[in-house]
């Protein structure tokens, strides 16, 4: 596995619905598959960039993976052909809210040995991309659980540069997750954080290695366009909100005294690797 670019500050990644972005913007975005699989052709990107495989929309829709380990391989290959070096990207993970458990009929001790397994076949396939093993589970055992999984499995999460925390975004502004988060820590795991929010950030934004947010399109869609942003009936496919946003997220948590470095990251230079 590449080791991601992330041993300073820790990084904050912007959700982008719009692939096109990452010729536009200027700090780190998070943008799913199933947007980049749209674009018949890429170049590279002028930001740092990680992939989400859209696992959760995919099992949401159809309650089980339709996209093989293969196609998603073949995909993230070449997007890190043509867009750069990914930061990361994430596997066909299964997660383990109770909805998602009765949407597929499964049970969570199987979508943890899913994901497991899907880690490991996809980084047989493609050995070259940076993908993000990802510890999912519902309570605090699960997670240990998992944890035990990958170590069985013969995979040091503790070794690795960042390991994703699954099926947290929806209630990632609870003790109980700040609890989570703090026992994964405790055992040297650098987390990320898929889709924390500001009430998740202030809790336990300090115990994170990294973050993604898409929360800025959620609020957008709620209120009417910026001035001068003609075309559309509001700003939740926009940059220049999302970068206000980015901006006033960044000043609020500065102004309550909580670690900024953790979503600031500095350009890299021409040519380096990301």
């Amino acid at each position: 596995m590449t080791a991601l670019a992330i041993e300073g500050a820790p990084l904050f990644y912007l959700g982008a619905h719009q692939p096109h972005w990452l010729w536009n913007a200027t700090f780190p975005l998070f943008v799913s598959h199933r947007q980049l699989a749209r674009r018949a052709r890429l170049r590279p990107a002028t930001c740092r960039m990680a992939v989400d495989s859209g696992g959760f929309t995919e099992l949401s829709l159809n309650g089980r993976w339709v996209t093989t380990p293969g196609q998603y391989a073949e995909a993230v290959t070449c997007y890190t052909e043509q867009l750069g070096a990914l930061d990361f990207a994430a596997p066909m993970d299964w997660m383990c809210e109770p909805f998602m458990i009765e949407r597929t009929g499964l049970s969570v001790r199987e979508h943890q040995d899913r994901t497991v397994a899907n880690y490991l076949e996809l980084r047989a396939l493609a050995p070259a991309v940076p993908w993000l093993p990802v510890v999912q589970g519902w309570t605090l055992p699960d997670y240990l659980r998992c944890v035990e999984l990958y170590t069985s499995a013969g995979v040091d999460l503790a070794a690795l540069p960042c390991v994703g925390l699954g099926s947290v975004c929806r209630r990632q502004s609870t003790g109980e997750i700040g609890h989570i988060v703090a026992t994964l820590a405790g055992l040297g795991l650098k987390l990320h954080g898929f889709g924390v929010k500001t009430g998740g950030l202030h809790r336990y934004g300090h115990l994170l290695t990294s973050a993604d947010s898409m929360a800025w399109s959620y609020n957008a869609r709620r209120l009417p366009p910026l001035p001068g942003c003609r075309g559309h009936k509001n700003c939740a496919n926009c940059l220049v909100y999302a970068t206000g946003w980015r901006s006033r997220l960044l000043a609020s948590l500065a102004a309550r005294g909580h670690q900024t470095d953790l979503f600031t990251l500095p350009i890299p230079p021409e040519g380096s690797a990301a």
